[in-house]
């Protein structure tokens, strides 16, 4: 079972994708989504099975999980497949997700065919990348990730979904040109030629080379650093993600939010981090600023917002600030910090990914009854007197058991204690406190720019007096609950015990440790 467990992680879904064809063919087109359900819920059961005999300790080297078999030999690439500490919960938040996303998507009723098969190749893509120790056939899923997401976004999205769609692909084609530059570079200057990420930690850091009158390795850091930056997004790459989200089906912006951003924070530690030690250590004062910039951005921007659905898009900017401000403080003096930092950087890449998943659900069942998702409406509304009227107000009395889980999603944003988010947004600022004191300070007005946008959207949408225009509103149906009910277990498990998702990624973020303390 070892042997083929990653490996049937990645391409359980495009066998599934491969069987829609003829089930859809003779059982109807409609029958296709039985298929997605019952390949993503296999997959969940596999990464299950995976943690729970998966020993954090060992490295990708020692690991029983590890397949490393040669592909294109000529060149040295290898289907070279791994899991570890980093990688881990990334598995384990991809499998859950699109699984819950199946569900979420269950009434899809335009070419179902086209929707669920797109999505379980989107699914394997994000899947591979997670699982790559080899820079090429990383790049391969990286990019195999972008054509269903394309499709998904321009087919099945709202009246902006052409534009949104080409924008995303602009962006990240954009950002994949640097990585295959650098990609290339990093084959071309090592000896042996090589793409295995295992090797190149330890021959990238020998590349002795000038271009244009740079340092090779400093480029290859700008080209890594862009990439994976306008994935995150890290401002002032950010522009495509409100837009991608608003246009979005919900069940794509909960992919989108939920993993799709931490394929940017997971590529700078899995392989700009280990291989380029001395270039992070010289950009990570740049970086702690970036990271800054992005709390403050995104919640400024979250507050101005008058859609639920582009403030929580904008909230995820801010949120992924927290993840890069802990990956910056992997160059403190206090050894502490530093785990504290990158520890609770890549906690708050899986809490933040269920907690944003949460909140895309619970809108997305707002606006699939109501039809729109204003907080407030906007000043050129056709009619303004009409607006007042269609405003929510006391939703809360109507929707009793969605008004406390949307409660709980607004308090685990906020990062209030016994919620998943606390943990891992202190654990970043501990950290970056301890490497850079006044940058942090300024950071954690983000914490309160976080309470300002959340309040204001419960307060305007669920308290007040109810309007009588949504008497036909229902509570949240049991379908929608079981997609809810999964997040919010691990939104309180890790709020009050988060020791099984310290244990799991500690021992890799001691290796990155190590790393940087043999290079400063």
């Amino acid at each position: 079972m070892e042997n083929y467990i990653l490996t049937l992680l990645i391409f359980v879904p495009v066998l599934g994708a491969i069987l829609m064809l003829p089930i859809s063919k003779f059982y109807g087109s409609s029958n296709s989504k039985y298929v997605a359900l019952v390949t993503t819920g296999i997959q969940l059961l596999l990464s299950i099975w995976l943690y729970f005999n998966f020993d954090s300790s060992l490295s990708v080297l020692n690991s029983p999980f590890t397949v490393n078999i040669s592909w294109i030999e000529h060149f040295n690439i290898f289907y070279y497949i791994g899991v570890d500490g980093l990688s881990m919960p990334m598995v384990l938040l991809t499998a859950l997700l699109s699984f819950l996303c199946i569900l979420v998507s269950w009434n899809i009723d335009k070419r179902p065919l086209g929707y669920f098969s797109l999505f379980l190749l989107l699914d394997a893509g994000m899947m591979g990348v997670f699982l790559s120790l080899d820079f090429f056939l990383f790049y391969i899923f990286w990019e195999v990730m972008l054509l269903p997401m394309y499709f998904l976004i321009g087919m099945w999205g709202g009246p902006q979904r052409h534009y949104a769609a080409i924008k995303f692909f602009l962006y990240t084609l954009f950002g994949s040109l640097f990585m295959l530059l650098s990609m290339l570079a990093l084959y071309y200057y090592t000896t042996p030629n090589t793409f295995s990420l295992t090797t190149l930690i330890t021959e990238a850091p020998k590349i002795d080379a000038m271009l244009w009158g740079f340092d090779i390795r400093f480029l290859i850091w700008i080209g890594l650093f862009v990439g994976f930056a306008i994935k995150v997004p890290v401002f002032p790459f950010h522009t495509w993600l409100p837009l991608a989200h608003v246009e979005a089906p919900t069940a794509i912006s909960v992919i989108l939010a939920g993993v799709l951003l931490k394929m940017g924070t997971y590529g700078l530690l899995r392989i700009s981090y280990p291989l380029l030690p001395f270039e992070a250590i010289n950009f990570a004062y740049t970086l702690a600023i970036l990271g800054v910039i992005n709390i403050l951005w995104g919640a400024v921007n979250a507050i101005a917002q008058i859609d639920m659905k582009k403030m929580v898009a904008y909230s995820s900017v801010s949120h992924m600030g927290y993840v890069i401000l802990g990956m910056a403080s992997v160059v403190s003096q206090s050894e502490a910090g530093a785990q504290a930092g990158l520890n609770g950087a890549v906690m708050q890449m899986f809490n933040h990914g269920t907690i944003t998943a949460m909140l895309f659900i619970l809108v997305g069942v707002l606006y699939d009854q109501a039809h729109h998702r204003w907080i407030v409406f906007p000043n050129n509304y056709k009619d303004q007197e009409v607006a007042g009227k269609l405003a929510f107000g006391g939703l809360a009395s109507k929707m009793p058991v969605y008004n406390a889980l949307i409660i709980i999603a607004f308090f685990a944003g906020l990062g209030l204690p016994a919620l998943s988010g606390f943990i891992s947004e202190a654990l970043c600022f501990i950290g970056g406190f301890s490497a850079f004191r006044t940058i942090t300070i300024i950071g954690t007005l983000g914490i309160l720019l976080n309470a300002i946008y959340f309040l204001r959207a419960y307060q305007r949408v669920f308290t007040g007096p109810f309007n009588k225009k949504y008497d036909y509103l229902k509570d949240i149906s049991k379908r929608e609950l079981i997609t809810v009910l999964p997040i919010t277990f691990f939104v309180f498990l890790f709020g009050v015990y988060p020791a099984p998702l310290i244990n799991m990624i500690k021992y890799s973020v001691q290796e990155i440790i190590t790393i940087f303390k043999a290079a400063i």
